[in-house]
Order: structure tokens, then sequence, then C-alpha cells
């Protein structure tokens, strides 16, 4: 009979050849989510690239003069008209998320909105000065009305128009030193 030596060498070989294995398997889960968080964050710093370039160009351009028209010449202008349009590319813009701040230098801004009324607080937006709208599209040419509380002569008029997509545009305009009905302010 031949007597079985007793070796311990295979087993090592084996656990040595499991703990390995193991090693290869935590080492490929881990970089394949270390990929995972790289691409997701690769994609999401190129989503907010694309976002701040949309919302840092100025989508709006004025289009012709701004108008000022008096009831009342006596009294000062209170109205104000003017035409936008998009710039070339622009994405259509949402004219009920759009807001205008009117001020002049002796009253607090004050915020209009999208209505269907010419008050101090609103304003319209119509298509060919007829039919009103509340999308802006390209090649669009939208006349904004609204009134504002009497503004005697040279005074100068603050008007932001703030998109709720891209860049704001202000601008600033004066008031004629003789007001007539219907004035183009400087």
């Amino acid at each position: 009979m031949i007597k079985a030596k007793n070796s311990s060498d295979a087993f090592t070989g084996l656990e040595a050849a499991i703990v390995l294995i193991a090693f290869v398997v935590v080492a490929a889960v881990f970089s394949y989510v270390v990929l995972g968080a790289g691409f997701f964050t690769t994609q999401k710093a190129q989503e907010a690239v694309y976002k701040s370039v949309e919302q840092s160009t100025t989508n709006i351009q004025m289009i012709g003069n701004v108008y000022g028209i008096a009831t009342d010449p006596s009294s000062g202008i209170d109205e104000i008209k003017f035409s936008i349009g998009l710039a070339p590319g622009a994405p259509s813009i949402n004219l009920e998320k759009l807001n205008i701040i009117f001020s002049t230098p002796g009253t607090q801004p004050i915020i209009l909105t999208i209505g269907n009324t010419t008050s101090t607080s609103e304003f319209t937006a119509k298509l060919s000065a007829l039919t009103p709208v509340t999308t802006m599209q390209l090649n669009d040419q939208v006349e904004i009305n609204f009134k504002v509380a009497a503004i005697p002569k040279d005074t100068v008029l603050n008007i932001e128009i703030r998109p709720n997509v891209g860049a704001a545009l202000p601008f600033s305009k004066t008031t004629p030193a003789t007001i007539t009905n219907t004035n183009v302010l400087t």
C-alpha cells in the first residue's frame, strides 16, 4: 500500500487563483462604475455648455423705431409702441413668459406681462398690428404696445425685454423736446 502524502500546495494555489479572480472582478466593476460616472459627468457638462450658449445669445432684436403716443400732447406720452423679431436661427419665444421692465429716472421699475388690455401693468403683442399672438416664430414681426403714466418732454425711458430663454434686450430712449400725438423716441 502506498501511503498518501498530505500536501497543501495545490490547495494554496487554488486559493490564490480564487483571490486573483475576485480582485479582477472587483476591479472590473469599479472601473465600470468610474467610467459610467465619467460619461454621465461629460454628458451633463455638455448639456450645461449648450444651455449656457442658448441663454447667453440675444434672441430678440428691435425692428424699426420706438414710438411714443400722446393722447393729450400737453400731458406727455402715455403709450409706447415698438416692433420686435427673432434673430436668425433663434428658436421661437413664448410671449406669455416674456417680461418687459419699464422705468424712468423718476419712477420705480414696472414689470409688464402679456395681456389683452393696454393697462400700465400689461402689454399687448400683435402680429401685423392686428392679430394677438402668444408665440413669436422666426420671421414674425410682433408689435408691442403698452400704456404708461404720462411722461413729460426730455425724459429718458429705460425698457428691458426679458424672454424666458436667452439674454435680455435693454435699451433707453428719450422723449422729444416737443411732444406731438405720434413721436419717434431717440
